[in-house]
């Protein structure tokens, strides 16, 4: 006698043994829940529609590097830099050759990750000071606030550069308000860069190890009497700036910003990366005991300056200690799969990996990033880089990862950061969206090609439209290249238009040429930017 099995049938008797498996109960009922449906539809065959009560909730990672470039992860294919760990999240998922930050810098682009919302609509996102009041208004929607709202436990660890509290921060009480404000249960966090003061870690708007003896100052104007700085006491470095980055001294490291005690709260440089790996493998151990999803910003500083790789990782990549430290990244990120995987929630979690903007090589200290570099092109086939409205600023890995659920494979669809905010509500059964984030959570998922239609990037302030194809760069004032850092700005006289789809190293300017298609993009980019579009301020490294 033979027996017919559905085909939905025979994916539920199949699946059905992963339940031993699962060792977190919240990925448990997940899987409960998906196999559900598939019964539901089995028992319904007869029917084409199916109602679905519940909405499935995975845990959701953002993977966020800083100042990674397009080139830099191997998956692309266009660099020499080889970075197994990232390639595990790109080839085991959807990797976007078209994927955007908002800003070609940090402070603008996680704004807009964050908030859903053009960063170029904030007069205050640009690269902020350590002292910085949060840019983020309390009252404002953020991802963090939705998924809270949807069940999550919501988590950041890393870098912050948003700002914190309103202007006039004691760094020795509670700070406020901060992440734990604007949606975040938990935070740990450095409250700018590492190349800035204060040179702490923050937890939950606690300076971690403070000592009430020895109280932190800070200042971003003035220096505190008697206090070492790189001018003054060039022979207590270890490191040599290039531009900026000589004001207080911490671990031989000369930095921006002036700091005065605070000893036993300093971070050890060298350790940063195990003691920012630390927190986020004890934070999602500790959520695998709860039944609720969770969402986590994992924030990675590297390869940002000061570069400074564990001993570990010293000269392992030839290119001095930005290859370096890239190395020990792609090694954090596979250590933290691997938790992920001990937990049982790695089919459970949906991965974002991706940077706040693209590369650079030099950018204030003598690191022989330039020197050592070789064959590797971190832009890939890019123009610019970091600072700059040229492709390179903005269009950076842009991985969705998600082991069972996403199918591997690459997307030429154009998908913003922005996106992230109003796709996520989607998937977690929200109805909240921003006005500059759109649901593409058809395209995140694989299922659809269709990205966006246009998009405005912002680059220290000055704005450029990419649609379709195409890509219109307005004409801007200033120095074509800034010749601290050796990039392309994209500072025109004239009007840029480019084909991206044949000529994506923007060496053709077809403005001239094609007059009715310039047209065309001005009107729309005026229709996306509004009247202030000149509003610029010129780049200042400091």
């Amino acid at each position: 006698m033979e027996i017919r099995v559905s085909q939905e049938w025979e994916f539920f008797l199949s699946q059905i043994l992963k339940i031993k498996e699962m060792k977190n109960k919240s990925s448990l009922l997940t899987f409960i829940g998906v196999l559900g449906i598939s019964l539901f539809q089995a028992c319904q065959q007869e029917s084409k529609e199916v109602v679905l009560d519940q909405v499935i909730r995975p845990n959701i990672i953002f993977i966020y590097l800083d100042d990674l470039g397009y080139g830099d992860v191997s998956a692309y294919g266009v660099g020499t830099l080889q970075t197994p760990n990232m390639d595990m999240l790109a080839n085991g998922g959807l990797r976007f050759t078209n994927g955007y930050a908002a800003s070609a810098t940090c402070s603008p682009s996680r704004y807009a990750l964050l908030t859903g919302t053009y960063p170029w609509r904030n007069s205050e996102a640009k690269i902020l000071p350590g002292t910085a009041p949060l840019l983020i208004d309390t009252t404002q929607l953020t991802i963090p606030k939705i998924l809270k709202q949807q069940g999550y436990h919501t988590a950041v660890i890393g870098k912050w550069h948003l700002g914190l509290g309103a202007g006039n921060v004691d760094w020795n009480k509670e700070i406020s308000p901060g992440p734990n404000q604007v949606g975040f249960d938990y935070s740990h966090i450095l409250a700018a860069t590492q190349d800035r003061v204060p040179t702490v870690y923050i937890q939950d708007g606690k300076v971690v190890n403070l000592d009430p003896n020895h109280p932190i100052q800070v200042d971003y104007d003035t220096n505190f009497e008697g206090e070492p700085t790189a001018i003054s006491d060039p022979e207590l470095l270890t490191m040599k700036w290039h531009h900026g980055h000589n004001n207080s001294i911490v671990n031989g490291i000369p930095r921006i910003g002036f700091m005065k005690g605070g000893e036993q709260a300093k971070w050890s440089d060298l350790d940063m990366a195990d003691h920012f790996l630390d927190q986020a493998k004890s934070y999602v151990a500790e959520r695998a005991k709860s039944d609720e999803p969770f969402f986590l910003f994992y924030a990675l500083q590297q390869p940002h300056v000061p570069r400074t790789p564990h001993p570990r990782f010293e000269g392992r990549s030839g290119m001095g200690p930005r290859g370096d430290v890239l190395l020990e990244a792609d090694w954090v990120i596979g250590e933290f799969i691997k938790t992920l995987e001990a937990q049982g929630l790695l089919e459970n979690t949906m991965i974002v990996f991706s940077s706040d903007n693209g590369p650079v090589l030099n950018d204030g200290y003598h690191d022989d990033a330039v020197e050592k570099i070789g064959d590797h092109t971190p832009a890939g086939p890019l123009k610019g880089g970091k600072y700059s409205l040229f492709e390179a600023g903005t269009r950076v890995p842009f991985v969705m990862y998600w082991k069972g659920t996403i199918k591997p494979g690459v997307s030429e669809a154009m998908v913003t950061q922005l996106d992230l905010l109003s796709s996520l509500a989607a998937l977690t059964g929200s109805e909240k969206s921003s006005p500059d984030s759109q649901n593409l959570l058809d395209a995140f998922m694989g299922k659809s090609q269709k990205g966006r239609d246009a998009f405005v990037m912002e680059a220290t302030s000055r704005t450029a439209l990419r649609a379709g194809d195409w890509i219109m760069i307005p004409p801007y004032q200033g120095p074509e290249v800034e010749k601290n850092v050796n990039i392309e700005l994209g500072n025109s006289a004239e009007y840029q238009l480019f084909n991206l789809k044949e000529d994506i190293s923007q060496t053709k300017n077809l403005a001239q040429s094609k007059p009715e298609k310039l047209q065309e993009m001005i009107l729309l980019f005026e229709e996306i930017r509004g009247p202030n579009d000149r509003q610029i301020q010129q780049l200042e490294l400091k």
